[in-house]
C-alpha cells in the first residue's frame, strides 16, 4: 500500500498544496505541544539551524535520536524557532510501516507528510531502503530512530539497529550525522496512562529537554579498510544474501563496518544522554 502511493510523496503532486496543509497544520499542533502546553529548553539549536541552511546542496543531512514516544516526530521539531512550517526544510523521516501506513488514509497523509515507510524486521536491503537512499541522493534532510523501537525508562542507549549506518554508507555522498537526545515526551505521551493505553491527547505542563550534539566524524575509507580486514580475521557471520556494496564490501565486510559505525553513533547518544542529565539535575 505504501509503495504504491509513493507518488503521494513528490513535491510537485498536487502543485505541492496538500504537503503545505499537511505540514502546516501537523507543525502549529507541535508548536502548540511543544512550545505553549509545555516548557521545551532546546541546547545548541544554532548547529541544527546551520546545517539545515547552509551545508552545501548536494550534501545530505541525517539526524539520529532516541525514540522515547510514538508522537516524538514531529513534537521534536515544535521548539521556539524551528521553521516547522517551511516545507523545503521540513524532514523526511523513516516510519514504521505497521503503525504510520496500515490504512490508505493514513498512508497519504504520512506520504504526504514526507514520511518513508520502513516495515520493522525487514532488514537493511528493504525496498523502502532504497527511497531513503533517493532522497539523500537528492541532498535532502533525513531523520532517523535508530533504536528502532519506542524506550520510555531513563536507561542508556540500546543497541542501534544496523539501517541508519547501511544508509550512511551506500550514501553517494557521505551525509553529514547529527546526533540528538531528548528527555521529557515520554511524559507527553507516556506509553500506559490509563488501562495500559496512551492518553487521547498529549499532555500539557510536562518540562522537554533536546540536546542538540555537534557532527559525528566517520572516516569511511579507513574505516572500510578496518572492516575487511576485521571480517577476514576474525569470527564468520551468518550471511543472509546481502549483495555486495559498489566498492565491493562483502556482506561480512558490510556487518563489521555497520557495527562500527552504529557503536558510534550510539557513543555519541549516550554522551549526550549522560549531559542531559546532568543538566536535569541542576
Amino acid at each position: 500500500m505504501a509503495r504504491r502511493m509513493e507518488w503521494a510523496a513528490r513535491s510537485e503532486h498536487l502543485r505541492g498544496i496538500p504537503r503545505k496543509i499537511v505540514i502546516a497544520t501537523v507543525g502549529a499542533f507541535s508548536k502548540t505541544v511543544s512550545s505553549f502546553l509545555n516548557t521545551t529548553t532546546v541546547h545548541n539549536s544554532d548547529t541544527l539551524f546551520r546545517l539545515l541552511r547552509s551545508r552545501p546542496p548536494t550534501v545530505p543531512l541525517i539526524t539520529v535520536s532516541n525514540h522515547m514516544s510514538t508522537l516524538d516526530d514531529p513534537f521534536l521539531w515544535g521548539f521556539k524557532g524551528f521553521p516547522i512550517f517551511d516545507t523545503k526544510l521540513a524532514r523526511w523521516v523513516l516510519a514504521a510501516e505497521d503503525i504510520c501506513f496500515r490504512n490508505h488514509f493514513y498512508s497519504y497523509l504520512f506520504r504526504v507528510g514526507k514520511c518513508i515507510p520502513i516495515r520493522r524486521g525487514g532488514g537493511i536491503y528493504q525496498e523502502h531502503m532504497n527511497e531513503a537512499l533517493e532522497r539523500l541522493n537528492d541532498g535532502e534532510w533525513l531523520h532517523t530512530f535508530p533504536e528502532g523501537k519506542v524506550y520510555q525508562d531513563d536507561a542508556p542507549i540500546r543497541r542501534l539497529k544496523w539501517g541508519t549506518a547501511s544508509l550512511i554508507v551506500r550514501a553517494p555522498v557521505t551525509p553529514i550525522v547529527l546526533p540528538i537526545v531528548h528527555h521529557g515526551f515520554q511524559e507527553v505521551m507516556p506509553e500506559k496512562f490509563m488501562f495500559g493505553r496512551r492518553p487521547l491527547l498529549p499532555l500539557c505542563n510536562k518540562k522537554i529537554d533536546i540536546i542538540i550534539g555537534d557532527p559525528i566524524e566517520f572516516d569511511l575509507p579507513k574505516m572500510k579498510q578496518k572492516a575487511i580486514s576485521n571480517s577476514h580475521n576474525g569470527t564468520p557471520f551468518p550471511t543472509i544474501g546481502w549483495p555486495s556494496t559498489c566498492d565491493g564490501l562483502d556482506e561480512a565486510a558490510q556487518r563489521c563496518l555497520y557495527i562500527e559505525i552504529s557503536d558510534q553513533i550510539r557513543g555519541a547518544l549516550e554522551r549526550l544522554r549522560c549531559f542531559g542529565k546532568q543538566i536535569l539535575k541542576s
